[in-house]
């Protein structure tokens, strides 16, 4: 198993560099794949690929991580943006014989209503604007402590009176000791292209390369977590402004506090010395028998701050 491991490893390395290298020049798009789902997540700083738990909205940030979900679990996921911008998600898991997973997700992401003008100015009525991802993903344990992922992602686009189209995948890898309580994980999200721009010119998948570790102290109710991002790309960024810092307090097995700190968003969002707090997230989550709620709050633009809800229900 070993091996094979190793054979596993070396082949999504080569996969996801060679594709970095293609990514590297030319327009991003559907940056809304970088916001997070899960609210957990959110709350550690707005990216975690490493959260080994019963938690469905994790298979938005690494799909090996879906092996932890209960079998036939519903989450469905609420977020605020600036003015009446919202994102809604959705995710059912089912087993797949004894040591696989598989889940149907989907992701939707509403601009509101805005004024239509013409040429002159005059306005003419009213148009909408919303991206829509939806998903399929499937996690296997590989061995006792590893497990892999892969999601399909088929992206719609629905502006107006213009639409796009683009295919993505997410690959993932995650190594869990339960003796230690250590999570290790690495994930390529995004990989693909559009296959129906707006206009002629096409644009990139937000292509990131992730690597996470998670640490449970044994004697504490604490878990810490350090999440190195976008490591494919260096352009204007220092090594720090990569990591995402985040900690979890667990008074409770059923309850947890979250609080995370993201280097890079508070240097892109700092005005006259002072990023207002954007950068810092928090959250709070707890279990009840089959029902989990998780409810967060943090700042993804300057002008605005956002609060984030997860619902599930295991069947």
């Amino acid at each position: 198993m070993l091996r094979n491991w190793k054979g596993i490893l070396v082949a999504f390395m080569t996969f996801t560099w060679s594709h970095a290298l293609r990514a590297e020049n030319g327009t991003m798009g559907y940056e809304y794949l970088s916001v997070p789902v899960s609210v957990h997540s959110a709350a550690l700083g707005g990216l975690n690929a490493t959260l080994a738990e019963d938690d469905v909205s994790l298979v938005f940030e690494n799909p090996a991580l879906l092996t932890n979900v209960s079998d036939k679990t519903l989450g469905l996921g609420f977020t605020s943006f600036v003015a009446s911008t919202t994102k809604l998600s959705a995710a059912w898991a089912q087993n797949a014989g004894s040591r696989g997973v598989w889940s149907a997700n989907v992701q939707y992401l509403s601009y509101g209503k805005m004024k239509e003008t013409d040429d002159m100015g005059n306005e003419i009525g009213n148009l909408s604007a919303s991206d829509v991802s939806v998903q399929g993903s499937f996690a296997y344990m590989l061995s006792d402590r590893i497990s892999g992922g892969v999601t399909a992602k088929f992206m719609f686009s629905n502006y107006a009176s213009y639409n796009a189209f683009a295919m993505g995948v997410d690959l993932g890898l995650n190594y869990l000791s339960p003796s230690t309580r250590t999570s290790l994980s690495i994930v390529a999200r995004n990989l693909g292209g559009q296959l129906k721009a707006f206009h002629d010119k096409h644009e990139k998948l937000p292509f990131d390369l992730c690597l996470g570790f998670s640490q449970q102290f044994a004697n504490a109710p604490l878990r810490i977590h350090i999440t190195m991002d976008d490591i494919t790309h260096w352009k204007n960024l220092n090594f720090i402004q990569h990591f995402i810092f985040g900690l979890d307090i667990l008074p409770t097995q059923n309850v947890w506090i979250a609080l995370g700190y993201n280097v890079r968003r508070s240097h892109e969002m700092k005005v006259l010395g002072s990023s207002h707090w954007a950068g810092w997230n928090i959250g709070f989550g707890i279990n009840i028998k089959k029902v989990k709620v998780g409810v967060g709050y943090g700042k993804w633009h300057i002008g605005a701050s956002s609060v984030m809800a997860n619902l599930s229900y295991t069947f």
